[in-house]
């Protein structure tokens, strides 16, 4: 049957309503159609099971950024034409050749070597914002990852806050709001005004040997041209702020409602990594986007090129025809059915070592430092599409100083 001839459940995604509960609206979808559904942006597959196999079509499939720059009347801008150039949407012989001009980077072996620079970072975080003892937590994992990825690059934590809105606003530009296009311009050029200032004082060569120095070496030789090298650095700055910190703030959501598991995390940094793997599990930022470029047919429903298809990866965990339980959020549990908060195929995410790494980290120094930590406020969601993610999460904790190293590492 071919998908348009189905009865679909229509799901509001683009909604507020959608944003803070889209398990609700989904399990709905699941009861009229067992694993699609429609919106307004294209149609919505609900199983995790389906999401794991169709993205794995990378010969049927593309990268929808044509829709979104077409949605989002951003043909004739930078922000479009960086859409439709970045790493994200390119394949075959291309994409590897820009995949692999960083790849070396965000292997394990590289990023565990900066996992003593993480600590640093949010050691000195703790340090200014523990004597607070209230504010919203959003904020506060707003300043984590940027400044890691800022130490990779080699640049001074001293310029982030220039950045950090333009940077806010690149993470939303995927929820397809064509009214906010003028300010997602303006700051994509601020950000290729930054990165062009960061190549410019580097010089042709470098001296540094860090992330900017293997990428400038890689524009020098030949591997990227001038704007690919621009482009990596504005979507590498985009990644290392954006995802991070919203599944810092999601797990830290999860904490509010589990003081037995927080209280672990600061005696037990192995327990943390189980937390933070089961909070990709319960949810994620990311969702995907894709558009078919050759038609198939899968479980008897035939997808016609053309067609607009969205996998909200974000709560895929969340499946109970995958995992038991779902709603339990549980690190103990055995994972024989695996998240995908990552993706899948040859667009999996390429900092997916750094993002767990980083909130590894986090999550056990955080929870040193912040006892009983409590919901202060109303908690609010970033939309959907694209990048999700809680916009807003007031918190209040009794402030504790670090546990003595015996400690550290003990069940």
């Amino acid at each position: 049957m071919m998908v348009e001839d189905l009865d679909l459940k229509v799901l509001a995604v683009e909604t507020a309503e959608f944003a803070a509960d889209p398990m609700r609206f989904i399990a709905e979808a699941r009861s009229h159609h067992e694993w699609l559904a429609t919106s307004s942006i294209g149609y919505v597959v609900t199983d995790q099971a389906a999401m794991s196999d169709i993205i794995l079509l990378d010969g049927n499939l593309a990268m929808s950024v044509e829709a979104i720059v077409d949605i989002m009347g951003a043909r004739d801008t930078g922000w479009g034409r960086f859409t439709l150039d970045m790493m994200l949407a390119r394949s075959g012989s291309t994409h590897r050749r820009l995949r692999n001009s960083v790849a070396r980077v965000f292997q394990p072996r590289s990023v565990n070597r900066m996992r003593s620079q993480m600590r640093s970072v949010v050691a000195d975080l703790l340090d200014e914002w523990t004597p607070k003892r209230s504010f919203d937590f959003s904020e506060f994992a707003a300043n984590f990852p940027i400044a890691v990825m800022f130490k990779i690059m080699g640049v001074s934590s001293e310029r982030i806050p220039m950045i950090r809105s333009s940077l806010e606003i690149q993470g939303s530009s995927y929820a397809l709001q064509p009214e906010m296009m003028p300010t997602i311009e303006a700051a994509y050029q601020t950000l290729w005004q930054f990165v062009e200032s960061l190549i410019d004082a580097r010089g042709p060569h470098g001296s540094e040997n860090d992330l900017l120095d293997q990428l400038i070496a890689a524009h020098s030789s030949g591997e990227l041209d001038a704007v690919e090298l621009r482009q990596m650095l504005i979507f590498l700055f985009g990644a290392g702020y954006d995802t991070s910190k919203n599944q810092l703030t999601l797990i830290m959501a999860k904490m509010l409602e589990n003081p037995s598991i927080w209280s672990r995390c600061a005696r037990d940094r192995e327990y943390c990594d189980k937390v933070v793997e089961e909070g990709f599990r319960f949810w994620s930022p990311s969702n995907i986007y894709r558009t078919v470029t050759a038609p198939f047919t899968y479980r008897g429903v035939t997808f016609p090129v053309g067609t607009m298809l969205f996998f909200p990866t974000a709560v895929a965990g969340q499946d109970d025809r995958n995992f038991a339980d779902p709603q339990r959020f549980d690190p103990e549990r055995g994972q024989r059915n695996r998240h995908i908060a990552f993706g899948r195929g040859m667009h999996i995410c390429l900092g997916q070592f750094m993002a767990r790494a980083q909130i590894e980290e986090a999550v056990h120094l955080i929870a040193q430092r912040f006892s009983n930590p409590r919901l202060a406020g109303e908690v609010t969601w970033r939309p959907f599409p694209g990048v999700w993610g809680i916009k807003s999460l007031p918190i209040a904790f009794d402030p504790a100083p670090p546990l003595t190293a015996s400690l550290v590492g003990s069940s």
